[in-house]
């Protein structure tokens, strides 16, 4: 049996438990999953629409560079409008302290008019994501009931389905995006963009972004590593149908977090040090700002681990072939499983982010010397630069393997260049060569190979052709 204390805490609990009901959204309250619970201990309802202030913001290949806001409530705004039913419909929502008109949203839409025509919908709640993190965390709640509600209004008085329908949102702004499929059946597609951690990881499905809110839910993780001590702002969580982890998802390149960004108060984190401290959680848009115009660029491998990724077994792509990270990730949508899949890849640590993953296997010949093995790749669209394939005892008739990124894809491999030195005064000048150096692309099947007889003295290239 209950004890009278058990039922005197339940009944008072039940009498503090608090919600808030807003026309046309539906009620919010604070009870659990949603407050109370270790993951979201503090009981905080979500804001007013009024308060919170959202904006949906239109952007078309008609008007590229200035907005035409859009009013759920108010038809005729988008009766006036440039929106058109026979386009597909990108909302892109911001996250925590960021705001809708902000730059990286605006440069998005435009990189989608370069490759489609589209209407593109800037999701702006800047005063409800410009608060304390809690208070933002549950603004998250009405926000993603007004994008149902906007997708509802196209739906029922224009006919537009929702299986036209893409929301692409960052960091809290992936989790309204989780908000909004859920409350829209048939929802085509949501992109994470490094969902948020604090307050969503581990929670059930309802509370955060998850596999069943859309068609085919795709997620970046890039500031994946535990909130204390490292400050990772995004979640490890897998909740797409397919989750990439670029570099791992926890450290990108050009991302050095130093001691100033030990700070664990999640509400000074951000004020004044947006950039500096969150650029690995700011890289899941730039990824994806970048992929819509290299649709080739960011190929990933499925692979158990990201160790096991930069060990070269994760290579080539497997004969269903391998998705691309952001922009093109739904051309993959027909051959996901039922469990989600994890997928890795490297970027560089600048824009240009996009890179192309080669795998060489070398066949020497000549003398055993102690060195370096190099080579560059020739193209029919270009040339790579030097990458090391081995260090170590370099015998006549063993093989070395190894796979590097390139800054570009080179078409078709027409040649290779093979270059060794050992930095040491070795008064025999030994000569080293290849007989055979295999070259593969990591989403073809087709496997170059390319032959010399020939042997060289360190430091001198040695070309070798089709063989």
């Amino acid at each position: 049996m209950l004890s009278i204390w058990t039922v005197t805490l339940f009944l008072l609990g039940a009498a503090n438990a608090k919600e808030i009901c807003y026309d046309d959204l539906g009620c919010f309250s604070d009870l659990e999953p949603w407050a109370g619970t270790a993951i979201r201990p503090l009981k905080v309802l979500p804001w007013s629409p009024e308060k919170i202030g959202t904006r949906f913001l239109l952007y078309t290949n008609e008007n590229p560079t200035t907005f035409q806001t859009l009013i759920p409530s108010d038809p005729s705004t988008i009766e006036a409008s440039n929106f058109q039913t026979d386009r597909k419909t990108r909302f892109i929502i911001h996250g925590f302290i960021d705001k809708g008109d902000e730059s990286w949203v605006l440069d998005m839409c435009k990189n989608m008019f370069q490759v489609e025509e589209v209407n593109c919908i800037c999701v702006d709640w800047k005063k409800g994501s410009q608060t304390t993190y809690s208070q933002a965390a549950n603004n998250v709640r009405v926000v993603g009931a007004q994008v149902a509600q906007m997708l509802s209004v196209l739906s029922t008085d224009y006919k537009y389905s929702p299986s036209k329908v893409h929301l692409i949102g960052h960091s809290l702004g992936a989790h309204v995006a989780g908000e909004a499929g859920s409350r829209t059946p048939g929802l085509g597609r949501i992109t994470g963009l490094d969902p948020v951690e604090a307050n969503f990881e581990g929670t059930p499905d309802e509370v955060r972004l998850d596999r069943s809110d859309a068609v085919f839910v795709d997620v970046i993780h890039t500031d994946a590593a535990p909130l204390i001590p490292f400050l990772g702002f995004g979640t490890k969580q897998q909740v797409g149908h397919i989750d990439f982890f670029p570099n791992g998802g926890e450290e990108m390149p050009g991302c050095q977090k130093n001691t100033l960004s030990q700070i664990v108060d999640l509400d000074g984190i951000w004020a004044g040090t947006r950039d500096f401290v969150a650029c690995n959680h700011l890289r899941s848009y730039k990824y994806y700002s970048e992929s819509i115009l290299n649709p080739d660029g960011f190929a990933a491998y499925p692979c158990a681990s990201y160790r096991a990724f930069q060990s070269n077994k994760c290579f080539p792509c497997p004969d269903e072939g391998c998705p691309q990270m952001g922009h093109y990730a739904d051309k993959f949508a027909g051959k996901i499983s039922d469990e989600s899949q994890k997928f890795f890849l490297n970027t560089g640590d600048a824009s240009s982010f996009a890179r192309w993953r080669y795998g060489v296997t070398i066949t020497v010949s000549g003398r055993t010397v102690t060195g370096q093995i190099k080579v560059a790749l020739f193209g029919s669209k270009g040339n790579t630069r030097q990458y090391d394939i081995f260090r170590g005892l370099i015998k006549p008739g063993s093989t070395h393997s190894s796979e590097f990124d390139a800054k570009l894809d080179i078409g078709t491999i027409e040649k290779v260049k093979f270059l060794w030195n050992n930095n040491v005064i070795n008064p025999t000048f030994p000569k080293v060569g290849a007989a055979m150096i295999t070259v593969q692309k990591g989403e073809e099947k087709t496997v170059y190979n390319f032959c010399s007889e020939d042997t060289v003295k360190e430091d001198v290239l040695l070309t070798l052709t089709p063989c």
